[in-house]
């Protein structure tokens, strides 16, 4: 994250003595990245974080994945997908996935148990409902709309509210998520042409103490999962400083960056991770060259499997096709792309778009997991012809 922040109790001085009441040492804690050589907190906690009275290997259910072979567009819709009572942190459905990312869905409306991944950070974007997400830092708010960022090896779980639950797009990365370097300064300010700053952000603003032995935790890693059993409770930190924390911005808060012809998608990008970047299409004033085509050009993005997921309004160049709030499409690379015939005619004079999506652009192939089975259209691929397998 690139600001620092304080909360809670924490000595004057670095790794130098902090005591508890009782006279005995809090456990000083140094949560880094890229060994040590980039972003970190240092946190204090009132037991030891690396006291485990157990360690039990456990399956990972998430299915196999597969190429989208034939290679072809594809859409899929959300609200196909059946959740029983679920948990956000076991229970999401995988959609896509390659080396670099995992992207599932979950609507969860029970709490799910400690859980920490160790392989990633992960980004969740709010669809609707929402959540009380405890770690130990301190506890977030999560909303309709709210971008949530979770470091690597954080411990965390998820309470839904009661009203409903939570449904959330899931991404978890092989490595770090934040916001696009060009957006920082060297020193890791946002910069005026940032479509989005640090006013814009939420993190925890106090600590969250529970008490608790014999505390399982699950975690992921990079050989599967493994269900840890602590002495003592994981959110015992009193207090914690740093530039390392979950984070939530709101995909209200992004300021669209329009111009007089059409803007490339670069111009939307939110957050970037490893092979792949992350953006927010918003309502936005639309380009006002008075001949201007408002609605994307057909294009090949050579390098890139584009994802879609339509959360708000009316998206514009996919009218006729089928898409819904809800919904996702994946116009992987090697396909040319475009609105829906009759989308670009249509556009021509329009002041203002309603629309509201989150792109993932992956510098991979996504493959295909067992959600994506589920919940696909498959008729989507034919919208622009108007004509499937065996038409005359």
């Amino acid at each position: 994250m690139p600001y620092y922040r304080q909360v809670g109790e924490i000595p004057h001085k670095r790794h130098t003595a902090f005591r508890k009441p009782d006279g005995g040492l809090y456990a000083e804690e140094l949560m880094g990245v890229e060994g040590f050589s980039a972003d970190s907190a240092l946190l204090y906690h009132r037991g030891l974080p690396t006291a485990i009275v157990d360690a039990v290997a456990i399956e990972d259910e998430r299915g196999p994945i597969t190429p989208n072979h034939p290679l072809k567009p594809r859409a899929f819709k959300t609200h196909d997908l059946k959740f029983g009572d679920a948990d956000a942190a076991t229970d999401r459905r995988r959609l896509f996935g390659n080396a670099d990312v995992t992207i599932g869905f979950v609507h969860a409306t029970k709490p799910s148990p400690l859980y920490r991944n160790a392989a990633g950070d992960e980004l969740f974007y709010v669809q609707g409902g929402g959540a009380t997400v405890e770690t130990i830092y301190g506890s977030l708010e999560i909303g309709d709309g709210d971008y949530l960022v979770i470091p690597t090896s954080c411990t965390y779980r998820v309470l839904p509210h009661d009203d409903g639950g939570v449904k959330l797009l899931t991404i978890e990365a092989r490595g770090h998520i934040g916001p696009p370097k060009r957006y920082l300064s060297a020193k890791g300010q946002f910069l005026e042409h940032s479509p989005y700053c640090e006013r814009d952000i939420r993190g925890p603003s106090e600590p969250l103490v529970v008490d608790g032995t014999d505390v399982e935790v699950l975690v992921r890693h990079r050989a599967g999962l493994t269900r840890y059993t602590y002495a003592t409770h994981p959110f015992d930190v009193v207090g914690w400083d740093g530039c390392l924390y979950p984070w939530v911005f709101n995909i209200d808060d992004f300021e669209p960056i329009t111009g007089r012809v059409h803007q490339p998608p670069p111009v939307h990008q939110t957050f970037e991770g490893p092979n792949f970047v992350v953006c927010s299409f918003c309502p936005r004033k639309v380009d006002y060259h008075p001949e201007s085509i408002p609605v994307p050009y057909n294009h090949a993005n050579v390098d890139s499997d584009e994802l879609m997921f339509y959360v708000r309004g009316n998206y514009e160049a996919r009218k006729g096709s089928g898409i819904e709030v809800g919904s996702l499409s994946l116009h992987p690379s090697g396909f040319t792309h475009g609105p829906q015939p009759g989308a670009a005619e249509a556009s021509i004079g329009a002041q203002f778009f309603d629309e509201t999506a989150v792109m993932v652009d992956t510098f991979a192939p996504l493959d295909l997991g067992e959600a994506a089975d589920a919940s696909e259209d498959p008729g989507y691929a034919w919208t622009w012809s108007g004509r499937g397998p065996g038409a005359q």
